[in-house]
């Protein structure tokens, strides 16, 4: 699980075994395999770093 923000500032948690896609519209979409999508703050850059620091971080 990954810690995201919405636009609003209001902070959730995403699992990002469910990502499909990703796009900065100029925001960032985030949709899931189940077809929701989420608008975050965080860029697709910054989302992929969160996603390998929690991924390094189960390894350990």
């Amino acid at each position: 699980m990954i810690r995201v923000h919405r636009l609003n500032g209001e902070e959730f948690t995403l699992n990002y075994k469910h990502i499909e896609i990703m796009e900065e519209l100029p925001n960032t979409v985030i949709t899931l395999t189940n077809e929701h999508k989420y608008i975050v703050k965080e860029s697709i850059d910054e989302i992929v770093k969160l996603i390998r620091e929690y991924k390094k971080n189960l390894e350990k």
